[in-house]
């Protein structure tokens, strides 16, 4: 044993000692390794087999109360659970969808054996269009003359939005209402980009394609300013002017209590008008015996939404019916995945609904910022055929449609969107980055090259010159002709027209009404009336593609990279997506038509 400063040192190991430390190492690794998949492989054949099981419906009992929460990420879609009925339900949560909420709350309505509605968590976790379509849901539920409660420890601005819908609202007496308005704001990486001397060059079509700008700006060039600034307003003025319908408050005093932030004390809000009841959950529940004539302590009979879902049956039927398609997230090029638009696979389930003889008509149900223009090309395709197959196509608009969101709904034969729906975004954009000066100055690593021809390194990651740079923006400007010009075609306007009203300009619903991006302005069910009334069909069915994922075949299928992505968002918030968007740069292929992936709408 070796000494220093008094310290012992450990004899240098020996040579077999380490090469036996590293096989019993990498034995004992591969046994953990195997003991893990081992088990997954148990709970993934548990799963299959409580899938096959638990076919039974839970049964509603009466004067039930059908409680949903709104605490969690509301996604587009929901996922079948196959372990919903079992012990290890709160290991395996599927996310809780958009389709399933509506659904289930229109059954409600007709559902004898449902009094009310408890709407609890305070928080609406998804876009704000989504928010409309629960919104609009409940007020077809309350026309039933059942009634809605609403109980948050704290309410965010969309849960107290759709909060207001309800006949009492409480809140805790210690909680609060974040009202303030509506602020959208956008990271830039400039100063980042400069910093780390990564090369950005962009070439782009569109005044206002705002898209690129957080590469190449510190701040908000005056047009983008212009248009997000316009859409907040109006965003708010959707909110608000709902809000002092059912509240009986004035805007005006609305607009005082954001500028004031006025509802940051519970008390005040009760004074305000803006709640009805400040309560714990116990006395929430008290107040709802006395709805239903219960005893007090006397049990309520919840049912949550993940047990009532089950009682809406299917719609599809043996006479005519429509599709539903779904198309949520990023478009990308090829088979993409359950959390984006891959061109592929979305023209397949295209494909199988409309080469259907039963199906007369398609809900082309979009909710989509944008991405790649090929792979928009596509689909914009797909839909001109199942035009031509003789298929009625409307589109309904969810948070997003825009650029290419918007690109993919523009043949339909009738575009159905929400007020508070970002769309249009008509404009394109490419972007090269070059890592080779950060490479060189902070780890030392070069590059060299031979060539055959002067441009046989053309688009291999190191900066443009002006020729190169010219092929790519006739590229982009070829993109974006054809792209105006299949808007003028699928909207019956002039290409002149579309390209004034382009540009990469981002509109509401409210504007898109106006300027004939859109037809008319409504939820899912207005779209599927819409698309029954062009097919000249008054008995018919509902069919959904593609299939809702379930949660082992979206593990097995592509890891678990979604659920990673979810935490990091919930725990670095805007690192996460600085992260997130300048890896999407070095992954960007080909010409690109997306909104601005950096904005935040508070």
């Amino acid at each position: 044993m070796n000494y220093y400063n008094n310290q012992r040192i450990p004899a240098p190991e020996s040579g077999s000692r380490k090469f036996w430390r590293i096989v019993f190492g990498s034995m004992l690794g591969f046994l953990i390794s195997s003991i893990v998949m081992f088990v997954l492989s148990i709970i993934f054949m548990i799963g299959i087999i409580a899938n096959i099981a638990t076919t039974s419906t839970p049964t509603v009992p009466s004067n039930a109360i059908l409680r949903i929460e709104l605490s969690g990420l509301i996604a587009e879609r929901g996922e079948k659970n196959p372990f919903e009925d079992t012990g290890f339900a709160e290991f395996t949560k599927a996310n809780l969808g958009l389709d399933d909420i509506l659904k289930s709350i229109d059954k409600a309505a007709t559902d004898p054996k449902i009094k009310a509605i408890s709407l609890e968590g305070g928080v609406a976790n998804t876009g704000l269009a989504s928010v409309q379509e629960i919104y609009t849901a409940l007020e077809r539920f309350k026309e039933s003359g059942k009634k809605v409660y609403a109980y948050g420890d704290y309410y965010s601005q969309k849960g107290y939005f759709l909060a207001s819908v309800a006949d009492e609202i409480h809140l805790n007496p210690l909680g609060m209402i974040d009202f303030k308005g509506i602020a959208m704001r956008t990271v830039f990486f400039k100063g980042l980009l400069d910093k780390m001397e990564i090369d950005v060059q962009i070439i782009r079509h569109g005044t206002f394609k705002s898209a690129v700008e957080p590469f190449m700006l510190d701040k908000m060039s005056e047009a983008n300013a212009e248009q997000l600034s316009l859409i907040a307003n109006q965003l708010w003025s959707v909110i608000t002017e709902k809000i002092a319908e059912k509240r009986d408050i004035s805007t005006d005093s609305l607009n005082q209590i954001a500028n004031k932030l006025l509802c940051f004390e519970a008390d005040q809000c009760q004074s305000l008008g803006m709640i009805d009841h400040l309560s714990y959950y116990s006395g929430y529940e008290d107040n709802l015996r006395t709805f239903l004539e219960l005893e007090k302590d006397k049990k309520i009979n919840y049912i949550t939404l993940n047990e009532y879902k089950k009682q809406v049956i299917a719609g599809e039927k043996a006479g005519d019916n429509i599709a539903v398609i779904y198309a949520f997230g990023d478009i990308v090029d090829g088979e993409g995945s359950g959390q984006n638009i891959g061109s592929k696979s979305l023209c397949k389930e295209i494909r199988k609904a409309y080469t259907r003889d039963d199906v007369k008509a398609i809900v082309f149900r979009v909710n989509s910022p944008g991405g790649s223009a090929m792979a928009s090309g596509a689909i914009w395709n797909e839909i001109e055929l199942a035009k031509k197959a003789g298929k009625i196509v409307v589109t309904s608009m969810g948070d997003y449609a825009a650029s290419g969101g918007y690109y993919i709904s523009c043949n339909s034969d009738w575009i159905v969107a929400q007020p508070s729906t970002l769309t249009g975004s008509i404009g394109v954009f490419g972007i090269v980055a070059s890592i080779q000066k950060m490479m060189k100055n902070k780890l030392g690593i070069t590059y060299d090259v031979v060539k055959s021809n002067e441009y046989a390194d053309f688009a291999t990651g190191r900066l443009m010159d002006p020729y190169e740079l010219n092929i790519l923006q006739n590229s982009v400007e070829t993109v974006y002709s054809l792209f105006t010009q299949r808007v003028a075609q699928g909207r019956g306007l002039e290409q002149s027209y579309v390209d004034e009203i382009g540009e990469g300009r981002v509109w509401s619903g409210i504007a898109a009404i106006e300027n004939k991006l859109v037809d008319q302005l409504g939820n899912i069910d207005d779209a599927i009336a819409k698309a029954a009334e062009l097919a000249e069909l008054t008995d018919y069915g509902i069919v959904e593609y593609p299939a809702p994922v379930n949660i082992f075949e979206k593990f097995f299928k592509q890891g678990s990279q979604t659920e990673v992505e979810m935490l990091l968002k919930q725990r670095f918030g805007e690192l996460y997506f600085t992260f997130d968007a300048m890896r999407s740069v070095t992954e960007m292929d080909g010409v690109q038509a997306r909104i601005p992936m950096s904005i935040t709408i508070d």
